[in-house]
């Protein structure tokens, strides 16, 4: 992953270098896997390699779309009882590896979603600038987040699923990102 082309110090620097880390533990689980192999669920899971990093590095997007467009970037108001098949099928998707992706154009997508979070910390004029979260049955009724607060999760979304994708490469070929 680049380095942001501006330099940063501070909170900054640390949330960036956190964010990083956990890239970094999440790319390496996928290192020279075959497409195959990264689309194949190894466990009782649905659950694949391909489909975890697209699904953070979407995830990743979305946070950032949030922090500079507000709720509309996350999609706007979210009632997931009101989904039709075709975006039930969407979301399902986002977990997989769909026809036409390989594991390589998975990777430079997320590394390319990378590079923009990693300017965005570089050049925010404040992480304090906050927007309200769009309804949602697992946010708070009127919470309101910040720049922080969004890339804070992003860390957290990236941590998980790196552990997730730790256990799936193990089951796939005893590889482990550490230990």
């Amino acid at each position: 992953m680049n380095a942001p082309t501006a330099t940063v110090t501070g909170e900054r620097a640390d949330l960036l270098q956190s964010l990083r880390q956990h890239r970094e533990f999440l790319l390496f689980t996928v290192k020279n896997l075959t497409d195959d192999q990264a689309a194949s669920r190894p466990t009782v899971s649905e659950l694949c390699l391909g489909g975890l990093v697209k699904h953070v590095g979407q995830a990743e997007k979305g946070w950032v779309d949030f922090i500079l467009e507000g709720p509309a970037g996350l999609g706007g108001d979210f009632d997931p009882t009101q989904w039709s098949e075709e975006m039930q099928q969407e979301r399902a998707n986002e977990f997989a590896m769909v026809d036409g992706e390989t594991l390589a154009s998975i990777v430079s997508e997320y590394e390319g979603i990378a590079a923009r979070t990693d300017e965005l910390v570089a050049s925010l004029d404040s992480l304090d600038i906050s927007h309200p979260l769009p309804s949602a049955p697992w946010f708070e009724v009127g919470a309101r987040w910040s720049a922080r607060r969004a890339l804070l999760h992003i860390i957290a979304e990236t941590a998980q699923h790196a552990g997730h994708a730790d256990m799936l490469r193990e089951a796939i070929d005893g590889s482990k990102t550490m230990g």
